[in-house]
């Protein structure tokens, strides 16, 4: 009898498509822990504009890779895999499941397929690539790389400088653009039968529950998060005051625009996102595309039945 190597579920997707929902629906039924893959929520104080479960939300079910580092620290990817790969030998070692859940495409890729550590910094090149941020804009960047390496430019945000100053420089220095290296990298868990599962919605769909959320995200005080940050000495250069939301209301609070067009644009930029993660995930290989929301127990229903068609057996089973 051939003995199945150690399982690991994930569930990825693009922005308000009910990951956490369905993921946790996931660890509840399998005897599982979640491991988030969210590059902003393992940031200490950024809750609300990263949709934190609380801890009333978790059910009891542990939660990993939440609030581990300080604003001021650079968490990338490379940290993410070093880090979700042990704590889910961790998990496994206690008779338990690791659930992936969702949806930085990025740290997902890095987990499964592995990454690229790169040359290291060229400080005198990267000086340059500012240069021209700074005189042309990031957008002049973005399209730069657009030209050189597309399937970066279509993951990462066009106003994300760090990220596309970072995949120039590996261009340039190496004359091999960051997909190119991608694809010859090995993953840290080659040991594990990732089974993962993505979530779609139609576009109307993703309109609705991001405008919706945002109104909640203000609601919950989004901008008395932002303000509580910088008063206890967070520096507005922080590497998470750049994600989704928090940019917005940071230039809000700088008189960029007033609350009304804020929320339009927090709403407008989430749909952009959720462009760009369907086409980060679609190009991965291996995922099980279902019809969403992930809270709607019809989605929970047709999961199951994937995974028991891979000998997954719900309720805490061995698999």
């Amino acid at each position: 009898m051939v003995e199945r190597r150690p399982v690991v579920l994930a569930v990825v997707g693009p922005t308000a498509s009910g990951k956490s929902a369905l993921g946790l629906s996931l660890a509840e039924r399998h005897g599982g822990e979640v491991i988030s893959c969210d590059s902003t929520a393992s940031y200490r104080g950024f809750d609300i504009g990263t949709d934190k479960p609380s801890r009333d939300q978790r059910r009891g079910i542990p939660h990993h890779l939440i609030d581990v580092a300080d604003p001021t620290e650079v968490y990338t990817a490379s940290h993410f895999a070093r880090d979700a790969s042990r704590i889910i030998r961790e998990i496994h070692g206690r008779g338990r499941v690791p659930v992936l859940v969702g949806g930085t495409g990025l740290y997902y890729r890095a987990l499964t397929r592995g990454l690229f550590p790169g040359p290291g910094a060229d400080d005198d090149l990267r000086r340059r690539l500012d240069r021209v941020a700074d005189a042309r804009g990031v957008e002049r960047l973005h399209r730069m790389l657009r030209r050189v390496d597309p399937p970066s430019a279509d993951r990462i945000m066009p106003r994300d400088r760090k990220r596309i100053v970072r995949a120039l420089e590996v261009y340039i220095t190496t004359g091999r653009t960051l997909t190119d290296h991608f694809s010859e990298t090995a993953s840290p868990i080659p040991d594990c039968d990732v089974v993962s599962v993505a979530l779609r919605l139609p576009a109307a769909l993703t309109a609705e529950r991001v405008a919706r959320r945002v109104d909640e995200q203000f609601a919950r005080g989004i901008v008395d998060e932002v303000q509580t940050l910088l008063a206890r000495g967070v520096p507005a250069s922080a590497r998470p005051f750049g994600g989704l939301v928090y940019r917005q209301v940071m230039e809000m609070l700088r008189g960029v625009r007033d609350e009304a067009a804020t929320r339009a644009l927090i709403a407008q930029e989430n749909r952009r996102y959720a462009r760009r993660q369907l086409i980060w995930f679609r190009k991965e290989p291996t995922l099980s595309w279902f019809d969403g929301p992930g809270e709607r127990h019809e989605t929970l229903t047709r999961v199951e039945e994937l995974l028991a068609a891979r000998g997954l057996r719900s309720r805490g089973d061995a698999f």
